[in-house]
């Protein structure tokens, strides 16, 4: 697939997908703008307590048209687990979200928004790239992007991917995708459907819909545990 499919109508979307407005995840929250190719793109910038950084996780958020702001609570979930595991998290608005100038661009200049996130933040550190539902998308182009250019990411996570309105790309075998049993926005076959010609592991919460309510705490585990599990960290 080389360019993106429109949002299906019929999916169920009317559950709002951002957290509140210009709430920051913690009383430390950075807020900040980057030049980015549409415009300046507003972060959100959250450090490790004790100021010290072993890596950049740069955090994609949910379908721009359906309320998906960096503010989603799915996509702050992740923000604290890779602050508690000692990265500087990384949050943003794609173009014409929030404070980020543009437009709507179909899932094409988003990706150039994450690649630009990601140069305006990097400094030679390790990189994880995120994301969820749309955003799972978006993270998974820019860090093939970037893995053709030579500048790799240490590892990737994937919430929810949506993995039959967008092209997901082909991702590492050490990938971490993370679904809902009861998602029904994108449904766990598609997920296995994309998956399973990559021999690439789902891990699936039971019970959970696609925006894991209830379940949030469970999430941050997952991502925890599997980075404890690989490092022993």
């Amino acid at each position: 697939m080389t360019a993106p499919m429109s949002e299906p109508t019929t999916a169920p979307m009317t559950e709002p997908m951002t957290g509140p407005t210009k709430t920051p995840m913690s009383s430390s929250t950075q807020r900040s703008s980057i030049a980015g190719p549409a415009g300046s793109i507003e972060c959100a910038i959250d450090q490790p307590a004790d100021g010290t950084s072993r890596g950049l996780a740069v955090l994609c958020h949910p379908h721009p048209l359906h309320g998906g702001t960096m503010d989603n609570k799915v996509v702050q979930t992740l923000a604290r687990a890779f602050v508690q595991l000692g990265y500087t998290a990384v949050r943003f608005n794609f173009r014409g979200i929030g404070a980020s100038q543009g437009v709507w661009d179909d899932g094409r200049g988003e990706v150039d928004d994450a690649v630009s996130v990601v140069s305006a933040h990097r400094t030679g550190q390790s990189l994880v790239m995120a994301g969820f539902s749309f955003g799972g998308a978006m993270a998974s182009q820019a860090a093939a992007r970037l893995a053709a250019a030579g500048d790799a990411a240490e590892r990737i996570v994937l919430v929810g991917p949506a993995v039959k309105s967008f092209e997901v790309a082909t991702v590492p075998a050490d990938t971490l995708v993370i679904h809902g049993e009861k998602d029904d926005v994108v449904l766990l076959s598609d997920v296995f459907d994309w998956a399973r010609p990559q021999g690439l592991p789902v891990t699936v919460l039971p019970g959970a819909g696609h925006f894991f309510h209830g379940q949030l705490p469970v999430l941050k585990q997952i991502v925890v545990a599997a980075w404890a599990s690989r490092r022993g960290t």
